[in-house]
């Protein structure tokens, strides 16, 4: 009788141990899928300082209009703010590179400069254009500060296309259509600032 009353307590024993953790689990999940998305989103928006903003841009997308550029497309926008304010625009567009989609998320700050770009995805060749994907990437980060005039449309070329910009060693092409969507991004910010910035609504 003993033995049987053992194994029973074992049992029961067991199974609230069990729908304990169940429970546990299923409180827990929605706090550790909201930490997920925050590192997730850190993790996208680290063109941005940690500082800069208060707000969680990638969940308030703005509307785009004409999102069809002369080099690239536009996929999504987002902005970021502090305090209420708006510091920062984020465009998240494509362009053709020499092995397929490059897709870029440009930060550009509330005067039209550029903050940052980040690779998203990428094709292109390893140990070549396939650097443009490398995260810190010092490449990229020449083109911070720079704005749609400045330098001007002559200037937003590679050197080699007698423009101001150095070239990714050994990848014409991805570094001309990077170069390109870059300044893409910075053309519409200039043409459509004060919806992507919210003024005036």
């Amino acid at each position: 009788m003993s033995r049987t009353v053992s194994v029973v307590t074992l049992v029961l024993l067991a199974g609230a141990g069990l729908g304990l953790t169940y429970v546990v689990q299923r409180a827990s999940a929605p706090q550790i899928a909201s930490e997920q998305t925050l590192l997730d989103s850190r993790k996208l928006l680290d063109v941005l300082a940690a500082d800069a903003y208060d707000n969680q841009p990638l969940e308030q997308p703005l509307a785009l209009t004409d999102a069809t550029l002369s080099h690239s497309k536009l996929l999504a926008g987002y902005r970021a703010s502090k305090a209420g304010q708006p510091v920062a625009v984020l465009l998240r567009t494509q362009t053709e590179g020499y092995a397929g989609v490059i897709e870029l998320l440009i930060a550009i700050d509330a005067n039209g400069r550029l903050l940052g770009v980040k690779t998203l995805r990428h094709n292109e060749t390893p140990a070549l254009g396939g650097r443009i994907g490398d995260w810190p990437n010092h490449w990229l980060a020449t083109f911070t500060g720079q704005s749609r005039h400045a330098p001007d449309n002559a200037g937003w070329a590679l050197k080699k296309d007698q423009g101001q910009f150095d070239q990714l060693a050994g990848a014409t092409i991805t570094s001309r259509a990077t170069v390109n969507a870059i300044h893409d991004a910075l053309r519409y910010f200039d043409e459509h600032r004060a919806t992507l910035l919210g003024i005036g609504s």
